[in-house]
């Protein structure tokens, strides 16, 4: 028998052997094919197509990709990172290969709605709801949170660069002070050294107390506020608080505080900072954001 090229399609070559096997040995044909004896006879059995094995492997890859997100990713981020992978398959065939297998990113909390606040009596507003920066360093925003453990509150401050949405520092305490800010501010100050960085919080009284514009000025950052019980004046840090509690806490209540704050770090510095895409980052993470940004 001449040795015919090798089939690319699987399936094609099954049909081909199938086609000859009274003139040739199937075991040659498989040879020369480049496929298993058993998966002729399987197929024989139960013919698969090519498109299904292919959806069995693209289907593999999607479950990977959501669980190492912990279930945060739908189809548009887990597209991503097949692509990124190499795989060229479309983002509507991930879409559906995880509609029928059931693979349902988890939902955010519902959206809240604010009145309209009065101007800031302390600190201006410099920011007025432009979040879309074009340096780093230009705009940081801050805000605080709780969490909650068996042994009571746990309070998280972060400070993030509007540029990448990058937390570039954070603290937690078990008390709501001053200096629970003043860690969270500190972190990234020693990480960023900004020169006339805008510093943009809401009212709380840690934001307007003396240590904290103090801490300001000594160290080259213009003081900002939302308006007074206006919470969207401050929504991308809202937003990463949401995030951090729809995809990691999930409404449960830490052994303690020291669980707490192991968890929250992990998703901080390991997963939110350098592998969470954002959209708003066009699919990339805070980190490659700001790397992909050195090189332009």
């Amino acid at each position: 028998m001449t040795k015919s090229p090798r089939y690319p399609n699987t399936r094609l070559a099954y049909e081909f052997i199938k086609t000859y096997r009274r003139k040739f040995p199937v075991e040659v044909m498989c040879e020369v094919l480049g496929v298993a004896p058993s998966g002729y006879y399987a197929w024989l059995q139960k013919p698969v197509s090519d498109r299904a094995q292919e959806d069995a492997r693209l289907l593999r890859l999607i479950r990977a990709s959501f669980k190492a997100s912990h279930g945060i990713y739908g189809a548009p981020r887990i597209f991503l990172d097949l692509r990124e992978a190499g795989e060229t398959c479309s983002k509507h065939r991930v879409e559906r290969l995880m509609r029928e297998n059931r693979i349902v990113a988890l939902h955010g909390y519902r959206t809240r709605h604010y009145s309209v606040g009065k101007p800031s009596v302390l600190v201006p507003n410099l920011v007025n709801r432009n979040f879309d920066v074009s340096k780093p360093n230009q705009t940081w925003v801050s805000d605080i949170t709780y969490i909650r453990t068996w042994e009571g509150w746990l309070y998280l401050a972060v400070v993030m660069d509007l540029f990448s949405r990058k937390i570039i520092g954070w603290a937690t305490r078990s008390t709501i002070d001053r200096q629970l800010i003043l860690d969270a501010l500190l972190m990234a100050v020693r990480s960023r050294r900004p020169r006339g960085t805008i510093i943009h919080s809401d009212q709380g009284f840690q934001y307007g107390s003396d240590d904290w514009r103090r801490f300001c000025r000594n160290n080259h950052l213009e003081p900002s506020m939302s308006r007074r019980g206006n919470c969207l004046d401050n929504a991308v840090a809202e937003s990463f608080f949401s995030s951090l509690k729809k995809e990691r806490v999930k409404k449960r209540v830490y052994k303690n505080r020291a669980a707490a704050v192991e968890d929250i770090s992990n998703y901080i510095e390991s997963f939110y900072n350098h592998t969470r895409r954002h959209s708003y980052l066009g699919g990339m993470s805070p980190v490659q954001y700001e790397a992909a940004a050195k090189l332009h």
